[in-house]
């Protein structure tokens, strides 16, 4: 038998070990959650939403001990991982409240005597999902396949697994059927093979990524050969398009919180700063000036803003990445580098002189960099910010609003926010465009992604003709 370490990456010491589960455990997880689900899916949709409302209510009541496993298996500051659990209770407490709505029966008026859309569910979803916020990603996808009367079996981060086994354990004690909701704790190794036979496997009615690009094409392309929905959310590069009249003190200290939130370890971070060439120079004095104020420390402790990095093996890629950048001809205006010391921390660092051809341009850069790149005008800007492969998420600064709005329009991404930072918010749908992925999460296309939607067409008799085109 083998097993799994996880590991605090502020420290580097150990926390806890699992044991992987064998082949015959993954198939036992599943099967209890194809049975459950059908049970589930037959009760009624007020039982269900209960079964949610107790779920936000347990996360609320063990938020202190949850936001704890958060930072101690990934290192983001315990405020950013108590708003992350009370962001987890707020949308079960949304879908609990609007499910019934987004899942109702639609009558349409057709030559039938009735006729109607029903939204069945979809049976298991398979969720693969990331450890950057580790409750987050996992209730952002369960809610919703939950509501819509589907079982869930997850496939978690490894050095998350903590996270993954709390989420099961306060489903069940919230009340849904034994098995509902499953975790699988699988070794590194064995990841690629188990995903690719949960996926073909019939009881499967669907899958779910939150994850790299290389990991979104393998298990979309594993859901296109077995015929299955998927949803995609990879990766991103997003823009944040600082325009010439934009208030920089403000904008400033904006995009140094944005940025370094959770290390800088988030698809929809704003990680290409693109600033109007009249301002550039001033914004650019004020971002280092508000990065450099921030503190960089101890997740635990009250009053650090950036811990650290979730591994060292993330930690060195983005040392790498930097690097490559500086010798294509990027300047390291500060930072650029990993603090001494046990941990996996890296200093957070602005970029400058950043341009085409330079890895902080071209790639994702998963960590605490901000890139600055100056553009000619509005027009420039569009260019730049569309000049990705990416299209997650944009911001556009300005005091005038409307102009944000038109810029933004030019824009292609999956969000466009004026003046704020670009956010998820179970009320508004949240995914990406191109290589940033396919499909929505949250508010009513989330729920919708994990059911079947079905037509229905009643006589009261027999038609009196047969249809003479299909």
């Amino acid at each position: 038998m083998s097993t799994l370490v996880t590991y605090n990456p502020a420290t580097g010491e150990p926390l806890a070990e699992y044991a992987t589960f064998t082949d015959a455990e993954v198939d036992a997880a599943l099967t209890a959650a194809s049975e459950a689900q059908r049970r589930w899916a037959a009760r009624p949709i007020e039982d269900r939403a209960a079964v949610l409302r107790r779920v936000a209510q347990i996360l609320r009541t063990e938020t202190a001990d949850l936001a704890l496993l958060v930072t101690r298996e990934m290192g983001k500051p315990l405020v950013e991982a108590r708003a992350e659990v009370e962001k987890c209770a707020t949308t079960c407490d949304y879908y609990a409240d609007n499910a019934a709505v987004y899942l109702a029966d639609e009558p349409v008026v057709t030559s039938a005597d009735r006729s109607w859309i029903s939204y069945e569910p979809v049976g298991v979803v398979l969720a693969v999902m990331p450890w950057n916020f580790p409750l987050w990603q996992v209730l952002r996808f369960a809610a919703p396949a939950l509501m819509a009367g589907n079982g869930a079996l997850l496939k978690h981060s490894p050095n998350t697994t903590g996270c993954a086994v709390a989420v099961q354990r306060v489903v069940a004690a919230a009340g849904a059927p034994e098995g509902l909701f499953g975790a699988l704790v699988v070794a590194e190794a064995d990841v690629p093979a188990v995903t690719q036979r949960l996926i073909a496997d019939p009881r499967i009615g669907a899958v779910t990524i939150t994850g790299s690009e290389r990991a979104g094409r393998a298990v979309g392309a594993a859901a296109g050969d077995s015929i299955k929905k998927s949803v995609l959310e990879l990766g991103g590069s997003d823009a944040f398009v600082v325009l010439a009249d934009a208030d920089l003190p403000r904008v400033a200290a904006l995009a140094a919180r944005g940025r370094l939130m959770n290390a800088g370890q988030s698809c929809i971070s704003p990680k290409r700063l693109i600033v109007d060439a009249s301002v550039a120079e001033e914004f650019t004095r004020l971002l280092v000036t508000e990065v450099e104020s921030l503190v960089v420390g101890d997740p635990e402790k009250d009053g650090t803003h950036v811990g650290p990095m979730a591994r060292a093996d993330l930690r060195d890629g983005v040392h790498r990445q930097v690097e490559a950048s500086v010798e294509a001809g990027a300047r390291v205006l500060t930072g650029g580098r990993p603090l001494e010391g046990p941990g996996c921390f890296y200093a957070p660092t602005v970029l400058a002189g950043v341009a085409p051809g330079q890895v902080a341009y071209d790639e994702e850069v998963f960590g605490p960099v901000a890139a600055v790149i100056v553009a000619d005008g509005d027009d420039d800007a569009v260019r730049i910010a569309n000049d990705t492969r990416f299209g997650l998420g944009a911001s556009v600064w300005t005091t005038d609003p409307e102009r944000g709005v038109a810029v933004a329009r030019r824009i292609r991404s999956g969000a466009a926010f004026v003046n704020a930072l670009v956010a998820s918010d179970p009320r508004m749908p949240f995914g990406g465009t191109r290589a940033s992925g396919y499909g929505r999460e949250l508010a009513a296309a989330g729920i919708r992604e994990f059911v079947d939607v079905r037509t229905w067409w009643v006589l009261d008799e027999p038609a009196a003709t047969a249809p003479v085109s299909e």
